[in-house]
């Protein structure tokens, strides 16, 4: 059963072998990230780990049952209860209900663990299967994402508003 867990130093190498295995998949549809991602990774991953710590992104890997890593979905830019979903699934992985299991599971705990009310998703025209996942996720279209939203590319923006689970809301019905 795949496992979804806040990005720690230990797994730097199983993303960096996931970004390598799917860089060609995901350049399909996203913008690659470029020979400077790969050549200094180490620094890269670091740097995210502080942002993490300084609490303005959460980054979440899904590891598989042998520790590789499924796929990465982050939160990005969180401030005033809102955050950008950004999330990426392996090529052997995509199809099968992966992204849209995980994005359901972040969107459940994001208000209690990051006190987060909104998620926004910008997704390019030329990735159908990215928009399937937001809207099965109960994602809605809120607009035109251009190119300095989707890195040259054409989308759309999507957004779906984030409610506490029933036994973590306050009670506004007194006994």
């Amino acid at each position: 059963m795949p496992e979804l867990r806040r990005l720690h130093a230990r797994h730097a190498p199983a993303v960096l072998a996931f970004e390598l295995a799917n860089r060609a998949y995901f350049a399909a549809s996203i913008t690659d990230r470029g020979d400077a991602f790969f050549e200094h990774f180490t620094d890269r991953f670091d740097a995210l780990l502080a942002e993490q710590e300084a609490g303005v992104c959460a980054f979440h890997v899904l590891l598989d049952e042998d520790g590789s890593v499924l796929g990465r979905f982050n939160l990005l830019d969180m401030e005033d209860g809102t955050a950008v979903l950004g999330y990426r699934v392996a090529q052997h992985a995509a199809g099968r209900g992966v992204a849209t299991a995980t994005v359901r599971d972040l969107c459940r705990l994001a208000p209690a663990r990051y006190g987060l009310r909104t998620l926004r998703a910008a997704v390019a025209h030329q990735n159908p299967a990215s928009r399937k996942v937001l809207t099965r996720a109960g994602f809605l279209p809120t607009g035109p994402a251009g190119p300095a939203d989707l890195g040259g590319k054409q989308g759309t923006w999507y957004r779906r508003e984030l409610t506490l689970p029933a036994e973590e809301r306050e009670d506004d019905n007194p006994h």
